[in-house]
C-alpha cells in the first residue's frame, strides 16, 4: 500500500476522532506485553540458521474511543515484535486502526481491521481477508491488519457484509538465520498478476444467518491471493500473487454436546480450478475431569485437490484428531493436544497448546509443534528439523 494512501486514510481517521466532542467520548487504554522463548529440539538443517534458543519480546497496546451513544467507535491496535536471533522476525504492524459507525440496521467501518471467517479447528480454509503474519508462527493463526471499507447490514434474512480491500499485504519470510524458513532464499520484488500491482483493490462479500441449530455462511472473494506461488529466479525464489476468485461455505450444526463443522471452497486463478474441504465434529464431555472440567474430542478430515499449478499445501488428504481440556478453574487453565496425519503417507504434525492465568494480569502459555515421518516431496518437509517448544509470559493491563 502506498505511503500517500496510508497517510490519507490515517489522516481521515484522526480527523473523525478530533471532530468528536471530547465530552461525548469514552476512552479506554489496554494492551499486552509479552516475553517469549522458543526452543528447538534439534540441530538446524540449513546453513546459516541459528542453533541457539530464540528469545523475543512483543508489545500490543490497544486504544479505544466510543461516543456516548456508541454510534461512533475508534480503535487503534499496533503490534511490535523484537527477536533476538532473526532480524527479519523483528517487525511491526498495524493490526487495527478503524472508525466504525453503527446504526439500527447496519454499520460502516473504514480503516485497518482483522476479519475472521470459519468454524473448523485444524485449518482455517476460507479465511481469506487478512494476510498471514508468518513471522509470528507457521500455524496461520496470526494475521496482519488489512486496509478496508466494510459495510454490513442486518435483516431477518441474515447479515450481509461487503468489503473493499485496497492495498495487498505481502507474505513476509524468516531471514537466513531464522528457523522455520525455506531452504531457498526469497529474492527480487513480489510479482502481482494485476497491472495495478499491490495497489489493486480486492473485493469480498459474505452472507451469514442462523437457521435453527445451523450457523451458515457463504462468501465470495476476488483479488490477489494471500498464498503466493514461488517462482524460480536468479539466486532464489520470487513470490507471485495470482488474481483469484474464491467461493466459500462454512457451516456449524449444534446438537446438544455435538458441534458438526464444515468449511469448503472452490478457487480459480492458480491454473486449474480446485476444491478443498475440512469437515468434522467436536464432542464435549462436561464435568468429566478434575473438579468440573470439560473434555472435548475433535475429529476432522481434510481434502485439497489442487495440483502443481497452485501454491503448495500439506493438507491434500489428512485427518486431524485432538482433545481439548478446559479445567474451568479460576485460572482458566486449558490444554489442546492434536495430531494431523497424512492419509497418503507417513507424515504427521503433532502440536500442544496450554495456557493458565496468574492473577488478574498475567498469563503463561506453552506451545509445541513436532514434525515426523515427512517425505521429501511434502511441503512441510522444510521444517523436518525444526521441532520446537515456545514458552510465553504475557502481562495484560
Amino acid at each position: 500500500m502506498s505511503v500517500a494512501r496510508t497517510s490519507l486514510l490515517a489522516g481521515a481517521l484522526l480527523g473523525l476522532l478530533l471532530a468528536t466532542p471530547a465530552s461525548a467520548v469514552r476512552f479506554e487504554v489496554s494492551g499486552t506485553a509479552g516475553a517469549e522463548l522458543r526452543l528447538f529440539t534439534g540441530a538446524p538443517l540449513l546453513p546459516g540458521q541459528d542453533a541457539e534458543p530464540q528469545p523475543s519480546l512483543s508489545f500490543q497496546p490497544e486504544l479505544r474511543w466510543s461516543s456516548e451513544n456508541r454510534r461512533h467507535r475508534f480503535t487503534v491496535v499496533p503490534f511490535f515484535r523484537w527477536d533476538g536471533r532473526d532480524p527479519e522476525r523483528t517487525h511491526a504492524d498495524l493490526r487495527e486502526a478503524w472508525w466504525r459507525w453503527s446504526g439500527k440496521r447496519g454499520s460502516l467501518l473504514i480503516g485497518w481491521n482483522k476479519v475472521f471467517w470459519g468454524v473448523t479447528e485444524s485449518r482455517h480454509l476460507i479465511d481469506v481477508i487478512n494476510q498471514d503474519d508468518a513471522l509470528e508462527d507457521v500455524d496461520r493463526e496470526d494475521k496482519l491488519g488489512q486496509p478496508m471499507i466494510e459495510l454490513s447490514t442486518d435483516h431477518r434474512w441474515g447479515n450481509l457484509s461487503l468489503y473493499l480491500l485496497p492495498g495487498h499485504r505481502r507474505l513476509a519470510f524468516p531471514g537466513r538465520s531464522g528457523r522455520l524458513r525455506l531452504p531457498v532464499p526469497i529474492v527480487g520484488r513480489d510479482v502481482h498478476e494485476s497491472s495495478a500491482g499491490s495497489e489493486h483493490v480486492d473485493a469480498a462479500v459474505r452472507w451469514s444467518h442462523y437457521l435453527g441449530e445451523v450457523d451458515l455462511g457463504v462468501s465470495w472473494f476476488h483479488g490477489h491471493s494471500r498464498e503466493p506461488r514461488l517462482l524460480p529466479a536468479p539466486g532464489g525464489l520470487t513470490p507471485r500473487y495470482d488474481l483469484i476468485h474464491q467461493l466459500g461455505i462454512d457451516l456449524q450444526l449444534t446438537k446438544g454436546a455435538w458441534l458438526w463443522k464444515l468449511e469448503t471452497l472452490v478457487r480459480e486463478g492458480h491454473g486449474r480450478t480446485f476444491t478443498a474441504t475440512v469437515a468434522g465434529f467436536e464432542r464435549s464431555f462436561y464435568q468429566a475431569v478434575g473438579r468440573g472440567g470439560d473434555i472435548g474430542l475433535l475429529v476432522e478430515l481434510l481434502h485439497d485437490d489442487r495440483d502443481a499449478t497452485a501454491p503448495p499445501t500439506a493438507f491434500q488428504r489428512d485427518v486431524f484428531v485432538g482433545t481439548r481440556l478446559a479445567f474451568n478453574d479460576t485460572q482458566d487453565t486449558s490444554i489442546l493436544l492434536g495430531v494431523i496425519q497424512d492419509l497418503e503417507g507417513s507424515g504427521r504434525t503433532v502440536f500442544v497448546e496450554g495456557e493458565r492465568r496468574f492473577g488478574q494480569h498475567g498469563k503463561l502459555e506453552l506451545e509445541g509443534r513436532f514434525f515426523g515421518g515427512l517425505a521429501a516431496d511434502d511441503p512441510a518437509a522444510v521444517f523436518a528439523a525444526d521441532d520446537f517448544v515456545t514458552l510465553r509470559w504475557s502481562l495484560f493491563w
